[in-house]
């Protein structure tokens, strides 16, 4: 039987990484349960009204974060505070799927298109990889804005 995962970042701004891995996904920040949030509605907002609702304060050490594929395929990505900063390369990372199927300079045109996509979003770029064919198609390798390593692929 599988499993479903759901994958979690330690990290210091929740709310920022959030909106940032739900624009480079494709994914949604869902709301509280039972709020139906309106059209450009901000989820956040709507999550500080409903725990404030339920007398509960918060210490922002509490504060997380989550979105969610609108689809339901993609697994869950949670954002939680953590007191230490990152200290060294990832040892899992996620690789963003956006050249699948695509070869040679064509692959190499779209990741170069959503990288710069993504460094408007406050990604930064770390290296290029080229495409030797027949085992390596190419990728380049960046960071979220707190330093978390990724590849476009």
């Amino acid at each position: 039987m599988s499993r479903a995962v759901q994958i979690t970042f330690d990290c210091h701004d929740p709310v920022r990484l959030a909106r940032f891995w739900a624009e480079v996904l494709g994914y949604v920040i869902p709301g509280p349960p039972g709020v139906t949030l309106d059209e450009g509605a901000d989820p956040f907002e709507a999550w500080n009204s409903f725990v404030a609702d339920l007398g509960i304060e918060l210490d922002p050490a509490d504060l997380r974060a989550a979105i969610e594929d609108p689809q339901g395929r993609g697994p869950r990505v949670f954002f939680q505070i953590v007191p230490e900063g990152k200290t060294v390369k990832n040892r899992v990372h996620l690789d963003v799927r956006v050249a699948t199927g695509l070869q040679g300079e064509a692959r190499m045109e779209a990741l170069e298109s959503e990288s710069a996509r993504l460094l408007e979003l406050g990604a930064q770029r770390l290296s290029r990889v080229e495409p030797q064919p027949p085992l390596e198609t190419g990728f380049i390798v960046m960071s979220d804005p707190e330093g978390n390593e990724f590849c476009l692929d």
